[in-house]
């Protein structure tokens, strides 16, 4: 653990230090929840979206399981096809 020091800017802007951003692949546009412990203390941590961790998932599974995306979206497309078929043509 280490003690770093911020300021706060015009309109409450910090800026968090390059390392940190680095270590924990913090972008711009990265949501973090911001907690008040109540004694003058904060807990500032990440709030990973749902979607980019199954994106995540999903693009290390396709590198494991050596799939390419034009694979995968014939295959959705495919899928996309039957479903319709079998929910919504009358036969």
């Amino acid at each position: 653990m280490s003690t770093m020091t911020i300021q706060i800017r015009s309109k409450g802007v910090i800026t968090l230090p390059v390392e940190l951003r680095r270590q924990y692949r913090l972008d711009e546009g990265d949501v973090l929840t911001l907690l008040d412990l109540g004694d003058g203390s904060f807990l500032l941590t990440p709030r990973i979206s749902q979607v980019a961790r199954q994106g995540d998932r999903v693009s290390q599974m396709m590198d494991e399981e050596q799939v390419k995306l034009e694979d995968m979206l014939k295959a959705l497309d495919e899928e996309r096809e039957r479903y319709y078929q079998e929910h919504y043509v009358q036969g």
